[in-house]
């Protein structure tokens, strides 16, 4: 972070003289080109986000989520009704486009307006839609609305440290490594240490533009296999792949 002295010699912040809180988010729906992103609603989602899990071969998925495994159909439902009424939280289902079904969920949360900060959390993806344009679009729809819309100025990702999976993705995504917090959490009746990541507002340009031309139709094949890897990508425009 850049520094200058005050009127004491003491080394301080960069000066925001402009600065006011940001709107906090709405419930929105926000559309792309592969998906789009709906507030979370139990009465329209569940069914559809239910039986995308139940492709999954065994509760792996849940191990690092503070919820999950569900004892059926009853018990997911009502997970998702009570996680659409906690505070501080607006949760959103990721509609494939091409079936029109929620494949997954995400939400913003830890929201803090007056310093524009906002964390996205409890990533569940089900086996529809990982490790395809339609993950990687979900992601960046929620980090362009809170940048470009929101005018956020830092945007979280923080996991299980033991989470190798998320851990990557939040590199791949163009998120920073900011350190452990250790013991941060107790989940599941065992101890967590948290992994934070970050992008912030003067990143975001470059972050942006990597996930844009990653995502144009014309990087993928007719069958939906990309031409090049968001690493590439990144590559060609003189940042290092990662």
């Amino acid at each position: 972070m850049s520094a200058r002295p005050n009127e004491y010699g003491q080394p301080v912040g960069h000066p925001l003289p402009g600065w006011t809180a940001v709107p906090a988010p709405a419930r929105d729906t926000l559309k792309g080109s592969f998906c789009r992103l709906e507030p979370l609603d139990a009465d329209r989602h569940a069914d559809d986000l239910y039986a995308a899990f139940a492709l999954a071969t065994d509760g792996s998925d849940w191990t690092y989520m503070p919820a999950g495994p569900f004892d059926g159909r009853a018990d997911y439902r009502s997970h998702l009704t009570a996680a659409t009424q906690a505070d501080d939280t607006l949760q959103y289902a990721v509609v494939d486009l091409r079936t029109g079904k929620a494949v997954g969920s995400l939400a913003l949360m830890r929201q803090d307006p007056s310093n524009g900060v906002v964390e996205v959390g409890s990533v569940a993806f089900s086996p529809l839609l990982k490790r395809t344009p339609v993950s990687t679009e979900a992601q960046f729809l929620l980090m362009s609305y809170v940048f470009d819309d929101l005018g956020h100025r830092r945007y979280e990702w923080k996991c299980d440290s033991l989470n190798a999976p998320s851990r990557k993705a939040a590199l791949r995504l163009g998120f920073t490594f900011e350190g452990i917090f250790r013991q941060a959490v107790v989940y599941k009746g065992r101890s967590r240490d948290t992994a934070w990541y970050s992008v912030i507002d003067a990143e975001w340009p470059r972050v942006g533009t990597a996930l844009r031309q990653w995502l144009s139709p014309d990087n993928f094949e007719a069958e939906g296999r990309q031409k090049r890897s968001l690493s590439d990508v990144r590559a060609a425009g003189g940042e290092p792949g990662r």
